[in-house]
């Protein structure tokens, strides 16, 4: 247990913290997740719209230090490429 003041704090901070990323990591997952579902269903411009607001969200989980900077490109290259190769409905 913490026996001294900053590491009381550092434990609330470490829980803040936690919390926060676990949210954005979730935040993240449901975006990419939308993409996935609309390039299930074969609506190109469906899947298009879902990966423009996707986008974003896997960046400032990377920019916040949640997900790994290369992880992020591999996942929205792959989705990319997916996207790219559906036929234009």
């Amino acid at each position: 247990m913490a026996n001294n003041a900053s590491a009381r704090k550092r434990i609330r901070q470490t829980a803040v913290r936690t919390e926060r990323n676990a949210a954005r990591k979730s935040r993240m997952r449901t975006f990419l997740k939308k993409v996935e579902v609309a390039i299930a269903s074969g609506d190109k411009s469906q899947a298009q719209a879902a990966f423009q607001a996707a986008q974003p969200e896997a960046q400032r989980a990377q920019t916040k230090g949640v997900i790994h900077l290369n992880t992020v490109a591999r996942k929205l290259s792959r989705l990319s490429a997916r996207i790219k190769a559906m036929a234009t409905a």
